[in-house]
């Protein structure tokens, strides 16, 4: 309700317009304020304002930065773990999926991440789920 308050408040003035800009700019801002009848929720605030007519255009944003000092960048650390697909033994002897095989859906790739690597099986365990994380030293890769 405090924001009914507030909006019914500042419904009731109307600001100046800014007249120390620079006399040669095409650019003009028109601001209309409608009072609120009987502090209804039903007041509106309207703001129009014209575009600049002598606006530049935006420059695109280039995909790549330019080499700053003739530095190049550096390169992408190779991926961690099995990809993406990929068919996993299960060597974490307290899952439910011991000496099963999974596939790997996905792989964070930060290295900080405990268990970054998410199987999923096609059979469900006991909480009826079909996918765990495990550390890379948790799985096998299967050929």
């Amino acid at each position: 309700m405090a924001s009914c308050s507030m909006a019914s408040a500042a419904s009731g003035f109307l600001p100046t317009p800014n007249v120390t800009g620079n006399a040669s700019s095409a650019s003009k801002s028109n601001m209309v304020f409608f009072p609120s009848k009987n502090n209804n929720n039903n007041s509106r605030l309207v703001v129009k304002a014209a575009e600049e007519a002598a606006a530049p255009a935006p420059a695109p944003a280039t995909t790549t930065p330019p080499p700053e000092g003739g530095k190049a960048p550096k390169p992408k650390p190779p991926p961690i773990g099995p990809k993406r697909g990929a068919k996993v033994k299960i060597l974490r002897r307290e899952s439910y999926w011991y000496n099963s095989f999974g596939s790997v859906v996905a792989v964070d790739q930060d290295p900080n991440t405990r268990y970054p690597v998410v199987v999923r099986f096609n059979k469900v365990n006991y909480a009826n789920v079909s996918t765990n994380n495990y550390a890379l030293d948790e799985i096998e890769e299967v050929k």
